[in-house]
């Protein structure tokens, strides 16, 4: 990747964000991540692979903000409390993580003279809208506190491209799984958690009947579609869903992990639904295949296999066992 300055990830030791400085590193990109381990992890940064720039802090604080942007050219958003549960159960901390310091991220970015700014949109932003598949231009229902903040945030990059001249890209994600996702959380993402309960032989729970359904997307892809809005020429100031495009119930995926893990025996507990949990979610890739020239490479059960193979050797399994 051809830049003249530094690449920052924010939240660079989370889930996606330490992917995302792991291809960095990969492209040849000088990297520095700022988080403040509230949800990611020391052990992702060690499995970055490459030379990084790490500060320990938050981007609430001012100083390690600027001094984070320090000759910055890129920025690749990650930093959130990406829980719906969680921001039912504590609206305010979620408020503070994702649209406070979003918007102070921005300003930063603007005043240090930062080029891009790649924002990790959420796809909860559409709510539960029976419309299949979510198109970015339909009108937005967020049903939680966390759909809200990721919205405001998209809100506040477009005004930073339409007013300042800071180039941004709002990408919605759908439903990121793969390897380093933290399946030990109550708030983790289903596919981990499921994971880690089949291979411990613990019963899974699904909020509801199973019978909603999801637009999994594995993080390679994900990753990709970072890489490509980083050096893309089109769509800036839009908002860009990444997804595969093609949607499982979490009965088929459960069915479908079960034959994967080979503990055919484990059934599911099934609790009721959760305040916030949207009943489908679909993507229309419609404008990341145009805008981005993206295509999603690695398909479910492909992504399966792989987080499944992961996490037999991760540091989770060797807890639970």
């Amino acid at each position: 990747m051809a830049l003249t300055g530094i690449a920052l990830v924010t939240g660079g030791a989370g889930f996606i964000g330490s992917h995302i400085a792991s291809a960095l590193t990969t492209n040849g990109a000088r990297v520095r991540i700022i988080d403040d381990l509230s949800t990611g992890y020391r052990e992702n940064l060690d499995e970055i692979g490459g030379e990084i720039d790490f500060i320990h802090g938050s981007l609430a604080d001012d100083n390690a903000l600027r001094r984070a942007l320090e000759d910055v050219e890129l920025v690749f958003h990650e930093a959130a409390i990406p829980s719906v549960p969680r921001s039912v159960e504590d609206p305010r901390q979620t408020h503070v993580a994702s649209v406070d310091s979003t918007f102070s991220l921005l300003l930063a970015a603007k005043e240090k003279g930062v080029r891009r700014l790649v924002y990790a949109a959420s796809s909860s932003a559409y709510g539960d809208k029976p419309t299949l598949p979510k198109v970015e231009d339909m009108l937005p229902e967020p049903l939680s506190p966390y759909a809200v903040a990721k919205l405001v945030g998209e809100y506040y990059a477009q005004v930073f491209t339409r007013v300042y001249g800071l180039e941004t890209l709002s990408l919605r994600y759908f439903n990121v799984f793969g390897p380093r996702q933290d399946p030990s959380s109550q708030y983790s993402g289903v596919i981990s958690r499921f994971i880690g309960d089949l291979l411990s032989n613990r019963r899974p729970v699904i909020y509801g009947d199973g019978e909603q359904s999801r637009d999994f997307t594995y993080i390679d892809n994900v990753v990709d579609a970072n890489l490509r809005a980083a050096e893309t020429t089109k769509g800036i100031g839009q908002i860009i869903n990444v997804a595969n495009g093609e949607r499982i119930t979490l009965n088929e995926l459960f069915k479908e992990l079960k034959e994967l893990t080979g503990r055919q025996g484990v059934e599911v507990d099934y609790q009721q639904p959760r305040a916030g949990d949207v009943t489908h979610s679909l993507a229309d890739i419609s404008r990341a295949r145009e805008f981005l020239g993206f295509e999603p490479k690695i398909d479910l059960r492909a992504g399966l296999q792989l987080t499944m193979d992961w996490w037999k050797k991760s540091r989770f399994a060797q807890t639970d066992s």
